[in-house]
């Protein structure tokens, strides 16, 4: 450590963990080794696709390192070897084992997008729309061995807006956290940062998200339903079951009104150039932009074209 330039290592994997690897470089802290997952096969083809962290490290012409487990002694002494100050770790997705943890003499940093205590685990963005929370944010975290318990050295709050969907709030919460990140290693450096216990008994836990968790329940409410359209973009995706075949629900909101109280939930009750209303357990959701299988996404004026009719059901029978 010389002066407020510290020796770091960094850990990430996908886009929400690109803006903090760029504030490191550009507030002049010495990187010295980049952590990310290995490539994953993508696309049509399969072919090995690198991380976004990679691809970015390999622009700033960072050492990269993708070790299959962050448990395994290997990857432990490569961590040891950089000799770093202090280890900061956004969005990895592997869990460090405690030895490395208690490698760098500063400790290991999590930028972690929820204001803990709330939303510890694998899925905070998305459990948090889920919920229909108004507020989140970002905490930096210092790891310990329990999942997302360790003290907080400081937390940002960000809203939620009524349109926000995983990917934007993302976008929106890795910006914040890369700069309370770098705030905070800065009053590291200084020897004057602080952190605070969590309140264990206001924890909340963000499961990691499930295929199933896609298919709707015609019989929530749409407010319900809509929140769930937002939170599966881009995976799993919100769908149901129309003509036999599975119908992706890429956009929807609750239609203006108290909706068709009479009708069955699943049941299409309006189908326009504005939207497709579908009864709900309790008000209505209007489609916006759907998309059938093996074909590309397409708004409600086409799907009314393509024959959609009112009384018909989605769901299954």
């Amino acid at each position: 450590m010389r002066g407020s330039r510290l020796r770091v290592a960094f850990a990430g994997t996908p886009p929400f963990a690109v803006p903090t690897l760029d504030s490191l470089h550009r507030t002049g802290h010495e990187i010295r080794g980049v952590f990310t997952q290995a490539d994953r096969p993508a696309g049509r083809g399969r072919a090995l696709r690198p991380s976004a962290v990679k691809q970015r490290a390999i622009e700033l012409g960072l050492n990269v390192h993708q070790p299959p487990s962050f448990r395994a002694a290997e990857a432990i002494d490569v961590l040891r070897h950089l000799e770093i100050d202090v280890f900061v770790v956004a969005a990895y997705g592997l869990i460090l084992a405690p030895e490395a943890l208690a490698v760098p003499p500063l400790g290991c940093l999590n930028v972690h997008a929820s204001l803990l205590p709330r939303w510890r685990g694998a899925a905070p963005i998305q459990r948090a729309i889920l919920a229909g929370d108004a507020m989140t944010g970002v905490s930096i975290m210092k790891m310990e061995a329990g999942l997302d318990t360790g003290p907080v050295f400081a937390t940002r709050r960000v809203g939620i807006g009524p349109a926000d969907t995983t990917p934007s709030l993302a976008g929106t919460l890795s910006v914040v956290g890369a700069e309370l990140l770098c705030e905070t290693l800065d009053l590291l450096a200084r020897g004057i940062a602080t952190a605070t216990p969590q309140d264990p008994t206001a924890a909340t836990y963000a499961a990691r998200i499930e295929k199933s968790e896609a298919s709707i329940d015609w019989r929530a409410d749409a407010a319900a339903i809509e929140r769930r359209v937002r939170a599966f973009v881009p995976w799993p995706v919100a769908e149901t079951e129309w003509r036999g075949e599975r119908l992706r629900i890429l956009q929807a909101m609750p239609a203006p009104g108290e909706g068709s109280a009479d009708a069955d939930p699943g049941t299409l009750v309006g189908a326009s150039a504005q939207g497709i209303d579908v009864a709900c357990g309790r008000g209505v959701l209007r489609l916006l932009r759907v998309q059938r299988p093996n074909r590309n996404p397409v708004d409600a004026r086409a799907f009314v074209n393509a024959g959609a009719r009112v009384g018909e059901r989605f769901g299954p029978r």
